[in-house]
């Protein structure tokens, strides 16, 4: 299995006020043709998939919908922000963290995501920045967030993960070996197997679970590791 394709589902849902939903699904299909898109649901979710590349143009295309249709509700509020801006100003130090602050958001297949914090535990780290990883199934959210003079680090942080996905994209691989038709001694006798084969192959990482292991490293550590196991 190559690493060529993800599964993501979007919520379009805070679009709902200001376009049709069907209408814009069908300008985010004109936007990425190379996606597949499945049906709108009805409290706007949309399951996504393609290419991890693909899936980064349709967000920052959806993120500069989201910017035009923000900075049209503060033109149409100016007259209500100037009282709460004079309030504000009074605590000038809270304000100012707050406009100093930066979030950015990255989503990564799991199995890279679990592979990069094995291996390349660097990556997540950096000064004055925080970085965060949600799971759900076949994908990953990083949060990187950074505030104070540290704001523009969270940029930087993010360049860093995703050049280190995108390269390991291209050369990992992943075997997954059933232990659905074994019995639960069976089983555990895989595992401790597969425990004992690890240090003859350092560049593979194991996921085992109750009814598989999987197996993911390069594509000769992988061949090299599940002939072993089967011998």
């Amino acid at each position: 299995q190559a690493f060529l394709c993800v599964t993501a589902t979007l919520s379009v849902a805070a679009f709902r006020d200001h376009f049709a939903l069907e209408d814009l699904l069908e300008e985010m299909k004109k936007q990425s043709p190379a996606l597949s898109f499945g049906p709108l649901q009805p409290d706007g979710q949309i399951a996504v998939q393609g290419s991890f590349p693909a899936l980064r143009v349709l967000r920052e295309f959806l993120l500069s919908k989201a910017k035009s249709l923000s900075g049209e509700d503060k033109r149409e509020g100016k007259s209500h922000q100037r009282p709460r801006r004079k309030l504000q100003e009074r605590g000038g130090a809270t304000e100012m963290r707050n406009s100093l602050w930066e979030k950015q958001v990255l989503v990564l297949d799991t199995d890279i995501y679990q592979y990069m914090r094995c291996f390349h535990p660097k990556t997540f780290q950096a000064n004055g920045v925080v970085i965060s990883g949600v799971t759900d199934g076949d994908i990953t959210t990083v949060c990187i967030e950074s505030a104070g003079r540290e704001a523009a680090h969270a940029s930087r942080a993010k360049k860093t993960i995703e050049s280190c996905s995108l390269e390991l994209q291209k050369i990992l691989r992943k075997e997954r070996i059933s232990l659905g038709e074994h019995s639960r001694g069976e089983r555990q006798r895989y595992k401790q197997l597969c425990e004992r084969l690890k240090p003859s192959y350092p560049g593979v990482l194991l996921l085992p679970c109750d009814a598989h292991i999987d197996v993911v490293g390069t594509s000769a550590d992988v061949f090299g590791f599940t002939e072993h196991l089967r011998r």
